[in-house]
């Protein structure tokens, strides 16, 4: 008979391990209600050892909400190419996978979790809000963005965070409707800002001039054409 024997994991790699085991615990629960004797079980590990490669909760927790960043932050990465109201439409599509199966990791990366006032924490909320923002610059193939371009696309990203939040208290409205919105939401925005601002309005025509007839954008004209009528 063979014995198998366990594997003993290097440093780096058990840390990896312990930052996976406790994203994955977020994700089910609040961050708050997860104890170091959980991540500890579910890592087969002991809770001295959990304490030897992060001195308490707190660092776990900021290394788990590190890597939920960075993974937050690739959802807005999309090709550059297609019609803008598609491509949103995607990026939406691939956040909302994220805050559907990362709900209570997500509220707690958004709303500081048990390390709210960190300054670490904030960075890493920040940096995804960030990324966020040159994305969406750079889908709009503008490099120094005038004031009122800047004020909407930061508006946008913090209405879509709100949004997500929102929705995760209950998820009232299908997804597939709130991604579509949050879309059509861009847009008006946009259009707001034109209505007042030439270089926006320019801005405005060079997008709405390649969509489709049948893309978000036009599903919005088409709507509210159908309500004044």
């Amino acid at each position: 008979m063979t014995i198998g024997v366990r594997r003993r994991m290097g440093v780096e790699e058990r840390r990896q391990q312990l930052i996976g085991v406790a994203l994955e615990l977020f994700s089910q629960r609040s961050p708050d209600e997860v104890s170091i004797d959980e991540i500890a079980a579910a890592a087969g590990i002991s809770r001295p050892l959990v304490y030897h490669y992060f001195p308490g909760k707190l660092n776990l927790y900021e290394a788990a909400l590190k890597r939920a960043s960075e993974d937050l932050a690739e959802r807005f990465v999309e090709p550059q190419e297609g019609p803008l109201g598609v491509r949103l439409l995607r990026v939406m599509r691939r956040f909302f996978d994220f805050v559907d199966d990362h709900g209570p990791g997500f509220s707690a990366l958004m709303r500081g979790g048990p390390a709210v006032g960190s300054s670490r924490t904030n960075a890493l909320v920040d940096s995804v809000r960030q990324a966020a923002y040159v994305q969406v610059l750079a889908h709009l193939g503008v490099q120094d963005p005038p004031a009122r371009l800047e004020l909407v696309v930061r508006s946008w990203i913090s209405l879509v965070e709100s949004t997500a939040l929102i929705w995760l208290d209950g998820r009232r409205i299908p997804r597939q409707e709130l991604e579509a919105q949050l879309v059509n939401d861009f847009v008006a925005l946009t259009a707001v800002s034109a209505a007042r601002d030439d270089e926006m309005g320019a801005l405005l025509r060079r997008v709405l001039r390649d969509e489709p007839a049948d893309g978000p954008f036009a599903d919005l004209a088409a709507r509210l054409i159908s309500l004044a009528s």
